[in-house]
């Protein structure tokens, strides 16, 4: 996820770059965001109990889905107002926020450290 928060806030410095840097980006970029999802269904399945594993996989895909709808319909209005070059880094608070859930959850032992 920080990797994910990194991407967008750097996408501020590789607008207008040449493309082979923007497309290394992108997929740097996309890497991380497929990533996170693996990692989140991965918990979900793990830790929820057996009896509402399929209830929760189902709210958290849903959950994720949204909150990816939310975050491009708002991509527009961020162009409108400041312009392509600052229209991903307000994505940046989102992966920044889900790291820090998941560092709490590691330091009240809820889940393992290895993750």
């Amino acid at each position: 996820m920080l990797a994910s928060a990194a991407c967008s806030v750097l996408s501020v410095l590789v607008f207008g770059a040449p493309l082979p840097i923007l497309f290394l980006m992108a997929i740097v970029w996309g890497f991380t965001i497929v990533a996170d999802s693996a990692q989140f269904s991965a918990l979900v399945a793990e830790y929820a109990p057996r009896t509402h594993v399929g209830t929760a996989l189902t709210l958290q895909t849903s959950a994720g889905f949204l909150l990816t709808m939310v975050s491009m319909r708002l991509v527009p209005p961020i162009v409108q107002l400041a312009g392509w070059r600052w229209a991903f880094v307000f994505l940046a608070p989102g992966p920044l926020l889900g790291a820090v859930a998941m560092h709490r959850l590691i330091r009240n032992n809820v889940i393992g450290s290895t993750v």
